[in-house]
């Protein structure tokens, strides 16, 4: 019984054991291949899988994006400069079935195809379009390589150029050149700076005798008008003198003239003269002067005020209108205005003088 008993027990065992065996584990990011006694059977998804025990091979492989590393290699770009070249691809096992059984190792192989394709693709150009075209050449690449390993069951996601490193000799011609286009862009842009300062120091030497000229000739306007002023105003006060000295000559006599001739003569001999001639009829010259403005021998009667605005007009008459000091400014400040306007009007002229004699200067390429 005891024997019989261990047999059991040993069955039970071996059958767990067998079953236990037989369990499979699915990752979430993996997908797996059941082949039994070399038949493949199917996908095994993620989770709980039970396979036959002891024939069953249980093949997993991961979904996820996996990154390979293309080894640095030299390349010989169409204008025969040697470039060290490197990169990484992005890869996704979308077919797990053609990843396992259409190629060996599909790591390799993408890898050795990597290499080829970005030894093809940049042999085929210049250095400059390398360095320049990354983005071109990463799409190139990777429109290249996806189509060649869809027949694997993997996905190029992305194809990235990580470095190019030309040679000793190639970079130091390129740091020759690039020394001397910058040297070539600072002339440019020295020779663009002493043009424009020549150009803005003609401008602004024009604008200055422009001012300059406006300035006098404004001056000439005001001085001219001052003096045209001042001989309206002097030849008024002469103008009034006259009419006063007419007015106050109405009620002269003979006596009142003999004074008069007297006080010049006292006059003339307190001058400078050494010698005074008299004409010989000085008393005929003098009594006939005074006929002719009116005096008589008789001294008239002085009639009242009325009397003499009836000869000779009113105070306003005689006078004349004499101007204000305040019409007078007004006057001068309408002349400033005046002036001020066409100062403006000339400013506004020399900047369209200005806008369409500088040339305009060419854009620089960025």
């Amino acid at each position: 019984m005891a024997y019989e008993m261990y047999i059991a027990i040993f069955i039970v065992v071996a059958i767990l054991i067998l079953f236990i065996s037989g369990v499979r584990i699915i990752q979430p990011y993996e997908q797996a291949l059941w082949i039994v006694l070399g038949q493949y059977r199917k996908r095994l998804n993620p989770g709980f899988n039970w396979v036959y025990p002891l024939v069953s091979d249980v093949i997993r492989l991961d979904l996820r994006t996996q990154v390979l590393d293309v080894p640095r290699q030299e390349v010989i770009t169409k204008d025969n400069s040697p470039t060290n070249v490197d990169a990484i691809v992005y890869i996704r096992v979308v077919d797990p079935g053609k990843a396992y059984f259409e190629v060996v190792n599909y790591h390799v192989a993408v890898l050795s195809l990597a290499q080829t394709t970005l030894r093809s693709v940049v042999g085929d150009m210049e250095l400059d379009e390398i360095l320049y075209n990354r983005d071109f050449i990463n799409t190139k690449l990777r429109d290249i390589l996806d189509h060649s390993t869809d027949a694997w069951g993997v996905k190029v996601e992305a194809f990235e150029i990580r470095e190019v490193d030309p040679v000793g000799t190639v970079k130091g011609a390129m740091e020759e050149q690039t020394s001397a286009e910058r040297k070539r862009r600072a002339a440019i842009l020295l020779a663009d700076g002493q043009k424009k300062a020549a150009i803005l120091e003609a401008e602004g030497a024009k604008q200055a005798k422009i001012l300059n000229a406006e300035g006098a000739r404004q001056s000439k306007i005001l001085e001219a008008e001052g003096d045209r002023v001042s001989q309206i105003l002097r030849a008024q006060g002469e103008a009034q003198g006259l009419r006063i000295l007419s007015v106050g000559s109405v009620p002269l006599d003979k006596k009142a003239l003999t004074v008069l001739t007297l006080d010049m003569m006292k006059n003339v001999a307190n001058g400078q003269a050494t010698k005074i001639i008299f004409p010989m009829e000085f008393s005929k010259m003098i009594e006939q002067a005074a006929k002719y403005l009116g005096a008589s021998e008789k001294i008239p009667e002085i009639g009242s005020p009325m009397d003499t605005e009836k000869i000779v007009g009113t105070a306003d008459e005689v006078l004349g209108r004499i101007p204000r000091p305040e019409e007078l400014r007004q006057e001068l400040q309408s002349i400033e205005k005046e002036m001020a306007r066409e100062t403006e009007e000339s400013l506004k002229q020399a900047e369209k003088i200005k806008s369409s004699d500088v040339p305009e200067l060419p854009k620089k390429k960025k």
